[in-house]
């Protein structure tokens, strides 16, 4: 019968958060390089509409 500790409980949920949190900001940042740098400008345009609906200043 395996026992686990509660320090092993918090390093496998803190493990799981920085993760999670590495993961998300990776796929947030090649999103923003995708759309960003998209030859297609229908697709870059409607990103650039998409954060001024959001207020969000791009430029």
């Amino acid at each position: 019968m395996t026992t686990l500790s509660l320090s092993t409980l918090t390093e496998t949920r803190n493990l799981r958060q920085v993760l999670s949190a590495v993961s998300a900001m990776v796929l947030g940042g090649l999103l923003i390089l995708t759309v960003g740098f998209a030859p297609l400008d229908t697709v870059h345009n409607t990103s650039h509409d998409t954060r001024h609906s959001a207020n969000f200043p791009c430029h």
